[in-house]
Protein backbone atom coordinates (compact mmCIF):
# COMPACT_ATOMS: atom_id res chain seq x y z
CA UNK A 1 0.00 0.00 0.00
CA UNK A 2 1.49 3.33 -1.01
CA UNK A 3 1.88 5.98 1.65
CA UNK A 4 1.05 9.54 0.78
CA UNK A 5 3.05 12.48 2.03
CA UNK A 6 1.50 14.21 5.00
CA UNK A 7 1.06 17.94 4.97
CA UNK A 8 0.64 20.23 7.95
CA UNK A 9 -3.00 20.12 9.02
CA UNK A 10 -3.69 16.55 7.83
CA UNK A 11 -5.64 14.42 10.26
CA UNK A 12 -4.28 11.03 11.32
CA UNK A 13 -7.28 8.70 11.08
CA UNK A 14 -5.44 5.82 12.73
CA UNK A 15 -5.41 7.38 16.21
CA UNK A 16 -8.10 6.09 18.56
CA UNK A 17 -9.25 9.01 20.67
CA UNK A 18 -12.53 7.69 22.10
CA UNK A 19 -11.31 7.98 25.67
CA UNK A 20 -9.50 11.31 25.19
CA UNK A 21 -11.26 14.61 24.61
CA UNK A 22 -10.31 16.23 21.30
CA UNK A 23 -9.16 19.44 22.98
CA UNK A 24 -6.68 17.46 25.11
CA UNK A 25 -4.66 16.31 22.10
CA UNK A 26 -1.68 18.07 20.67
CA UNK A 27 -1.01 17.75 16.92
CA UNK A 28 1.44 14.96 17.73
CA UNK A 29 -1.43 12.85 19.09
CA UNK A 30 -0.17 13.08 22.67
CA UNK A 31 -2.14 14.51 25.55
CA UNK A 32 -1.68 18.20 26.15
CA UNK A 33 -0.91 19.80 29.47
CA UNK A 34 -4.05 21.89 29.32
CA UNK A 35 -5.05 23.04 32.77
CA UNK A 36 -1.70 21.93 34.18
CA UNK A 37 1.51 23.86 34.33
CA UNK A 38 4.09 23.26 31.64
CA UNK A 39 7.81 23.34 32.39
CA UNK A 40 7.95 27.09 31.72
CA UNK A 41 5.27 27.77 34.36
CA UNK A 42 2.55 28.86 31.92
CA UNK A 43 -0.66 27.05 31.10
CA UNK A 44 -0.70 25.36 27.72
CA UNK A 45 -3.88 25.39 25.62
CA UNK A 46 -3.76 23.68 22.23
CA UNK A 47 -6.33 22.29 19.82
CA UNK A 48 -5.95 19.09 17.90
CA UNK A 49 -5.77 19.00 14.15
CA UNK A 50 -8.96 16.95 14.16
CA UNK A 51 -10.81 19.71 15.98
CA UNK A 52 -9.38 22.38 13.69
CA UNK A 53 -10.19 20.48 10.49
CA UNK A 54 -13.74 19.50 11.47
CA UNK A 55 -16.31 20.60 8.88
CA UNK A 56 -18.65 21.76 11.65
CA UNK A 57 -16.39 24.76 12.20
CA UNK A 58 -17.63 26.24 8.93
CA UNK A 59 -19.31 29.63 9.09
CA UNK A 60 -22.13 28.44 6.83
CA UNK A 61 -25.05 27.49 9.13
CA UNK A 62 -26.48 25.09 6.55
CA UNK A 63 -23.23 23.12 6.46
CA UNK A 64 -23.21 22.94 10.25
CA UNK A 65 -26.83 21.73 10.31
CA UNK A 66 -26.11 19.15 7.59
CA UNK A 67 -23.07 17.82 9.48
CA UNK A 68 -25.12 17.67 12.69
CA UNK A 69 -27.90 15.70 10.98
CA UNK A 70 -25.38 13.28 9.46
CA UNK A 71 -23.89 12.72 12.92
CA UNK A 72 -27.36 12.14 14.40
CA UNK A 73 -28.15 9.51 11.76
CA UNK A 74 -24.82 7.76 12.32
CA UNK A 75 -25.39 7.68 16.10
CA UNK A 76 -28.95 6.39 15.69
CA UNK A 77 -27.61 3.48 13.64
CA UNK A 78 -25.51 2.46 16.66
CA UNK A 79 -28.55 2.24 18.97
CA UNK A 80 -29.64 -1.25 20.04
CA UNK A 81 -33.42 -1.05 19.73
CA UNK A 82 -35.58 -3.26 21.96
CA UNK A 83 -37.62 -6.01 20.39
CA UNK A 84 -41.42 -5.91 20.24
CA UNK A 85 -41.62 -8.42 23.08
CA UNK A 86 -39.31 -6.28 25.25
CA UNK A 87 -41.40 -3.17 24.56
CA UNK A 88 -44.62 -4.98 25.57
CA UNK A 89 -42.98 -6.15 28.81
CA UNK A 90 -41.61 -2.65 29.59
CA UNK A 91 -45.00 -1.06 28.88
CA UNK A 92 -46.80 -3.52 31.16
CA UNK A 93 -44.26 -2.91 33.93
CA UNK A 94 -44.66 0.89 33.67
CA UNK A 95 -48.46 0.69 33.66
CA UNK A 96 -48.46 -1.65 36.67
CA UNK A 97 -46.15 0.70 38.54
CA UNK A 98 -48.43 3.65 37.72
CA UNK A 99 -51.51 1.78 38.96
CA UNK A 100 -49.80 0.88 42.25
CA UNK A 101 -48.47 4.40 42.79
CA UNK A 102 -51.86 5.94 41.96
CA UNK A 103 -53.57 3.62 44.45
CA UNK A 104 -51.08 4.58 47.18
CA UNK A 105 -51.52 8.31 46.57
CA UNK A 106 -55.32 7.99 46.38
CA UNK A 107 -55.35 6.01 49.66
CA UNK A 108 -53.22 8.65 51.38
CA UNK A 109 -55.46 11.43 50.04
CA UNK A 110 -58.64 9.77 51.27
CA UNK A 111 -57.02 8.97 54.62
CA UNK A 112 -55.85 12.55 55.19
CA UNK A 113 -59.25 13.91 54.10
CA UNK A 114 -61.03 11.71 56.69
CA UNK A 115 -58.46 12.72 59.33
CA UNK A 116 -59.08 16.42 58.65
CA UNK A 117 -62.84 15.89 58.93
CA UNK A 118 -62.34 14.16 62.30
CA UNK A 119 -60.03 16.89 63.64
CA UNK A 120 -61.78 19.98 62.27
CA UNK A 121 -65.10 18.40 61.73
Amino acid sequence: MAKRDRKAGDVDDSIEVDDIRADELRPSGKRSTRGRRADSGTAVATKSRAAEAAPSTSRNPFVRIWVFLKQVVSEMRKVVWPTRNDMVNYTIAVLAFLVVLTAIIAGLDIGFAKLMLQVFG
